[in-house]
């Protein structure tokens, strides 16, 4: 399934304003989003599947909400980062130097 992340982040935020919910103040969505990152956490270490989905998928909203609340477009970052990522060597698991 291709996913239109810029959609998504006008639905999660427009989804807020209707409950209304922050849309404006980025460090309490950051803490939030601490919060879910621990909620999936705590599925992960009990082996509950059904739970992990549930919590990345909260995971995934928050961070649309945010990009979109920077006025970021999250899909288009990640690919560029990606690029970034792929480009560099690892040694042993950890950066070892980056290719040109």
């Amino acid at each position: 399934m291709i996913i239109d992340t810029q959609k998504l982040q006008k639905r999660v935020l427009q989804n807020k304003r209707a409950h209304g919910f922050n849309t404006t103040d980025v460090k309490f969505e950051l803490l939030l989003l601490y919060g879910e990152v621990n909620e999936l956490f705590q599925g992960w270490q009990k082996d509950d599947k059904e739970n992990i989905d549930e919590e990345l998928a909260d995971v995934a909203i928050f961070l649309l909400g945010i990009a979109e609340m920077l006025k970021s477009d999250l899909g288009d970052d990640i690919i560029k980062k990606m690029k970034i990522n792929e480009k560099r060597i690892y040694k042993d698991g950890n950066k070892y130097l980056k290719r040109s």
